[in-house]
């Protein structure tokens, strides 16, 4: 099973080596759930959609507290989110058992990244 990801999210980077990357303006977009947003609803979250699977996405980890993701806009090979099972408008409104089961996932989600990156390897 291991090997599986491994291998799908390695075919997930290579493209992205060849590609352009995009400006920032055409991937930064305000979250539904930022304070600025009139109305917060966990049924417009993307996050809450992914969660739920009414999104599509592809998890590269998933516990009882969190769920990690490759992004879909990429802004370097690997780039993936961490994002809690439960909605929260913002990481400051996360409390913080939740938060620290998120971080301590960033270890073991970053080394298979590094592995099949192969990042950090050149001397």
């Amino acid at each position: 099973m291991e090997a599986r990801r491994l291998a799908i999210l390695y075919s997930h980077l290579c493209p992205f080596r060849s590609a352009s990357v995009p400006s920032l303006s055409s991937i930064v977009s305000p979250s539904s759930c930022a304070p600025q947003s009139k109305e917060t609803f966990p049924h417009d979250c993307v996050f809450c959609q992914i969660i739920r699977g009414d999104s599509p996405a592809f998890k590269l980890y998933e516990d009882d507290m969190c769920l990690c993701i490759l992004d879909t806009r990429p802004l370097s090979p690997g780039h993936s989110l961490i994002i809690p099972k439960s909605h929260f408008p913002s990481l400051d409104t996360t409390p913080p058992s939740v938060v620290a089961a998120m971080c301590s996932k960033v270890p073991f989600i970053s080394n298979a990244i590094i592995k099949v990156t192969g990042a950090g390897l050149e001397d």
